[in-house]
């Protein structure tokens, strides 16, 4: 065990890993996960270890070429096939009516409450691992920035209840999409943001919203979303202890979404044909509001 005050920021060396602690005169803030955010000579020891590349004029870690990622393994990931919050399984099958879709805002920890609490009709949802090139990782793995994964959240939801596109104004207004591979103070391709549709009408409607909210962007910066959106790869479930883990008992409660505040505009508003909108409904209840920060507490 070793313990480091660097200014304002103590780093605390556990079981061969560092935690990046934040202090504040009233609080200790939680740690940050995995890569962090500080200068590289104060961490010589720590796994810092992807190359970078600029991201709108940051250089930050860059993704892992395939031939130079980890081989992963065969085996599934063993997990509890319920969802600890809602009780329903996470793995499929699940019922023809239900929709479902994976995405991306960062720490899945965060990432995955905030669906579940706050999108109406959440059937279930599950952390993982999508879009890299390692077959089953796992998270130290992930973390490495060598699999090419991004941390991920399947959402598995009642049409009925809650429209494609109000899932969208979740997604949007609940973390940075212009930051790449990094999500407040957590750095590395996992963070990097994503939507990976299962769907045409899916796929029409991201793409519709996101060039929507790059133009509301405009008015608060200049930076450019980089959120990728594609057609959903292999859907890696991640470890039992990171499924709905921020509602698990001894958890920290650390959330590192960094959201910009800023409104997705009503569909009607986007660049979508009459035909196109007719298929779509919103609920008033999240179109009211805008979904920035971390979901903490019931």
């Amino acid at each position: 065990l070793l313990f480091v005050v660097v200014g304002c920021c103590c780093l605390l060396f556990v079981d061969g890993d560092w935690m990046h602690f934040i202090l504040s005169p009233s609080k200790l803030l939680l740690r940050s996960r995995c890569v962090l955010p500080l200068p590289l000579s104060l961490l010589s020891t720590c796994k810092v270890n992807q190359s970078t590349m600029s991201y709108n004029g940051r250089e930050l870690p860059k993704l892992v070429e395939k031939e130079e990622a980890l081989p992963g393994r065969d085996e599934e990931m063993e997990l509890t096939n319920e969802h600890f919050v809602l009780k329903n399984p996470i793995k499929p099958p699940f019922d023809d009516s239900f929709e479902s879709v994976v995405v991306a805002t960062g720490c899945f920890w965060g990432s995955e409450r905030v669906f579940y609490k706050r999108l109406p009709g959440v059937y279930t949802t599950a952390v993982g691992y999508i879009n890299g090139f390692t077959p089953n990782p796992t998270y130290k793995e992930v973390c490495s920035g060598k699999t090419g994964h991004s941390e991920a959240v399947l959402v598995v939801w009642d049409p009925k209840q809650a429209n494609f596109v109000d899932l969208l104004k979740v997604f949007w207004e609940s973390h940075n999409p212009t930051s790449g591979p990094r999500q407040g103070p957590d750095v590395g391709t996992q963070y990097r943001s994503g939507i990976y549709y299962r769907t045409e009408t899916q796929k029409l409607l991201a793409e519709a919203s996101k060039k929507a909210y790059q133009e509301a962007l405009k008015e608060e910066t200049e930076l450019e979303i980089t959120t990728e959106i594609v057609p959903c790869p292999t859907f890696y479930y991640a470890e039992d202890y990171h499924q709905q883990y921020l509602d698990k008992p001894n958890n920290r409660q650390y959330c590192g979404a960094d959201p910009t505040g800023v409104a997705l505009p009503k569909p009607s508003e986007w660049d979508l044909s009459e035909e196109e909108l007719s298929n779509v409904t919103t609920n008033d209840v999240i179109w009211s509001k805008v979904w920035a920060g971390c979901v903490f507490g019931k």
